[in-house]
């Protein structure tokens, strides 16, 4: 699946250990994620999108 996560974070500044930090996963899982190598569960992403506020499905499209 892809996802817009790697985006979302440079436009905050953010480095994948801040956004590890706020969601509370290593940040191995966030490269993992962004690279698409891994998916995360339902419940990471609606964390994922509460950090960002802004839906799941604008964070995370089909490919």
């Amino acid at each position: 699946m892809k996802n817009r996560l790697k985006v979302l974070r440079a436009e905050r500044d953010w480095s994948q250990q801040d956004l590890a930090d706020r969601v509370g996963v290593s940040r191995q899982s966030v490269n993992a994620i962004e690279t698409g190598k891994y998916d995360p569960s339902l419940p990471l992403a609606f964390t994922f999108a509460d950090i960002f506020e802004m839906p799941i499905e604008e964070i995370f499209l089909r490919e």
